[in-house]
């Protein structure tokens, strides 16, 4: 096996060539397969649980669901993970990515820690500040099992320079990830099944950002990390949808959009902050800044939602975090589309930004840009077209009753 041409030539070749060896696919498949049977089983289980206990979404003057539904669906997902994971451990390839580092069991660690805060949160209820408090000692075990991010690349300077960051920064950006992510996905868990395919989509994203890291790597026990974390993630969205979609079975609560935050910001710490500049030969200033744009792109949506919401109750004169019922999937809801279709219009959303932010990695950007553009398009009128629709027919309406009504008034007038 070659090694990539340091000087940034050509290596295509190279790259193809490691791909079979470096990427065990039907051991990716095994761990997909083990997270979604697992995750789908487990889940009929914790819904039995949580009305047991009690741990049922109220119903708010915001919500959409018009019945008491039991959540704490994120231990489902957590063990469905953690199931996938355990069985990597004993394949030949994936074990790879336990031999050199602490990542892996760093992230259940985490994960479970996280969800336990999301369970307690799901039964009781918990104060934002409590729940901080959590998310932050989740995130610094993350850290303390060696989930960071090491090195950046920054276009200063003629040609851009790799900064690598110290102990204190790569802490202080890891948690800032972290937090981001995890609050991010707990924020757009507003419908059923959206939450849990927007990171399905999100998940294959990272994946294949990941995967193509690691076919450019020299060394996979420190590159298999992330394709490991997400496709076992990608899994257990898979087998949690059947529950959530609508209508809802289950509810994640908490406790899942808090662990699926965690363990994408994980899988894009892994992959995203060791890049090597030499996989893109130190020319392409887009590839070389996409793990920054792979987690804006994940973040966009419920980023958006949330900026949105706090100059909207801002100039309102309320408090920037009062509730109401104008975030994105409300106003999906508003403008005519059933609560299917607004969730499959995320869905469509999640597709464009996910894809067109991996695609940046492999493409120039004079390439992809048109794609996007066209896919950017196509979202926008599927958006838009329950109000277009509505328009056309009131305007339709319109000039049929014009011709009647004025025939009508000449004829009492004679």
């Amino acid at each position: 096996m070659r090694h990539p041409d340091r000087a940034g030539g050509d290596n295509s070749g190279d790259y193809a060539g490691r791909v079979p060896s470096l990427i065990p696919a039907r051991e990716y498949a095994l761990v997909f397969a083990t997270a979604a049977l697992v995750t789908f089983l487990i889940t009929a289980v914790v819904r039995v649980l949580a009305r047991r206990i009690g741990a049922f979404t109220p119903i708010r003057d915001r919500d959409v669901h018009k019945l008491p539904t039991p959540r704490m669906g994120g231990v489902a997902l957590y063990l469905g993970v953690a199931a996938a994971v355990l069985l990597a451990r004993h394949l030949p390839g994936l074990s790879q990515a336990f031999e050199s580092t602490t990542e892996i069991t760093g992230v259940l660690v985490a994960g479970a820690l996280i969800c336990v805060v999301g369970v307690l949160d799901d039964r009781f209820d918990l104060d934002a500040v409590t729940k901080l408090a959590g998310q932050v000692l989740a995130a610094g075990v993350l850290v303390l099992f060696g989930v960071q991010w090491v090195q950046m690349w920054l276009p200063l300077g003629d040609n851009g320079s790799t900064v690598s960051l110290g102990q204190a920064q790569g802490l202080v950006i890891t948690v800032l990830i972290t937090l981001v992510l995890t609050n991010a996905m707990n924020f757009i868990d507003g419908l059923d099944g959206l939450l849990a395919g927007v990171a399905l989509i999100a998940g294959i994203g990272v994946f294949v950002f990941s995967v193509h890291q690691l076919a450019a790597s020299h060394n996979p026990t420190s590159a298999s990390q992330a394709p490991l974390i997400t496709a076992a993630l990608i899994g257990a969205c898979v087998g949690f949808l059947p529950h959530n979609f609508w209508p809802a079975r289950i509810f994640m609560g908490d406790s899942g959009s808090m662990f699926i935050g965690l363990t994408m910001a994980a899988a894009i710490v892994s992959a995203g902050g060791r890049l090597d500049s030499s996989t893109y030969g130190g020319k392409s200033t887009v590839a070389l800044l996409s793990p920054l744009i792979v987690v804006l792109a994940v973040v966009l949506i419920p980023l958006l939602d949330f900026l949105m919401a706090v100059v909207r109750r801002t100039r309102e004169g309320r408090h920037p975090f009062s509730a109401d019922k104008r975030h994105l999937h409300h106003r999906m809801l508003n403008i005519g589309h059933t609560h299917r279709a607004a969730v499959l219009v995320f869905y469509l959303w999640a597709v464009v930004i996910s894809g067109g932010a991996v695609s940046l990695s492999f493409l120039p950007w004079q390439v992809a840009i048109g794609p996007i553009l066209l896919l950017l398009g196509v979202a926008v009128v599927v958006s838009a077209w329950p109000r277009v629709r509505a328009r056309r027919l009131t305007r339709s309406r319109t000039l049929v009753n014009v011709p009647s009504a004025s025939g009508a008034g000449s004829e009492g007038s004679a």
